[in-house]
């Protein structure tokens, strides 16, 4: 069983438009409507591939209401944390030419004794844990080390864990020693303090976040791949990719696709591209089954292209 942590979850929008003009009337072509937030894509992500999982996250109001009956009609199970503040509700754009314009909310601030209870429903949940998944921003009310925390937590219960946050908040957890990070090559620029240009550059930067704390790190370099750097070697992956229509959650399937394949080497990283290669060929936040995947297409290597200038340098 992967157990989903989410702190800050959503309510998500997503309309598919021609172009994104401001000032004028746009009509969507597509308008979609899902759960949202990190770790709540991963249990989605997890569920499409026939897994069990359980998605720990604080809901609110009827925006919560609806993410809760939305998870349950996935087969996913929830196990929320009743809060005072209405879950957030974001809005996606996705333009015809693969641009995607973001709108997200801040969402509720969490009291004291709210903190305590998702901290509580985190431990009583993770019994049964493979993995513990621990993925997005955290909400107002809750302090950057909330995370080392609950790293810490776990692995005095035995559990492995998986941490996709960034900022302060990474920085924080990652002298927890969490199991692996999945930053994207931003998250990864931010960690180390300077811009990224190359995939050299990249592996440089993922090999100072392990020495940050983390034991392995699974990055993702946009259209130009994902790295995976652990103790056991370092590898590249990619994938040919006919089309994207919508990158929302994307990362979020490739972090499902590694700790669905056990979370760690080079069969792991092929799932995660894989994963993260068909959600970007499907609407809005759909997570892909495994149906949509095409192992064909991928590739994973211990031949590091270096000096290949990423498409999307991150600053």
């Amino acid at each position: 069983m992967i157990l989903t942590v989410t702190p800050n979850p959503s309510l998500d929008r997503t309309y598919e438009v021609q172009a994104l003009r401001r000032g004028e009337v746009i009509r969507a072509e597509t308008e979609r409507m899902d759960p949202g937030g990190k770790g709540v894509n991963v249990s989605r992500a997890v569920a499409a591939a026939g897994r069990r999982t359980v998605a720990v996250l604080p809901l609110g109001g009827a925006p919560g209401a609806l993410v809760a009956e939305l998870l349950h009609a996935q087969g996913i199970e929830v196990a929320p944390v009743p809060v005072v503040g209405a879950t957030r509700s974001n809005i996606a754009l996705a333009e015809a030419d693969g641009v995607l314009t973001k709108i997200n909310a801040p969402g509720p601030e969490l009291s004291g004794p709210e903190q305590e209870l998702l901290l509580d429903t985190v431990r009583s949940q993770s019994r049964d844990a493979d993995w513990i998944a621990c993925c997005g921003s955290l909400p107002r009310g809750l302090v950057p080390s909330w995370y080392a925390d609950v790293v810490t937590r776990a692995h005095a219960g035995g559990a492995r864990i998986a941490l996709d946050t960034s900022g302060r908040a990474l920085l924080e957890a990652l002298r927890a020693r969490p199991d692996v990070v999945k930053p994207n090559a931003e998250e990864l620029a931010e960690a180390v303090a300077r811009p990224l240009t190359t995939v050299g550059d990249a592996l440089k930067a993922a090999e100072e976040v392990r020495g940050m704390g983390a034991r392995a790190v699974l990055a993702s370099l946009g259209a130009d791949g994902q790295l995976l750097v652990s103790d056991d070697g370092a590898w590249f992956g990619s994938a040919r990719v006919s089309a994207v229509r919508s990158n929302v959650g994307a990362g979020d399937a490739s972090l499902a696709g590694f700790l669905i394949a056990g979370g760690t080497g080079p069969d792991a990283l092929a799932s995660a591209v894989a994963h993260g290669a068909a959600a970007v060929q499907l609407p809005g936040s759909v997570m892909p089954t495994p149906a949509d995947l095409d192992p064909a297409a991928v590739t994973v290597t211990t031949d590091i292209p270096v000096d290949r200038e990423l498409r999307e340098p991150a600053s």
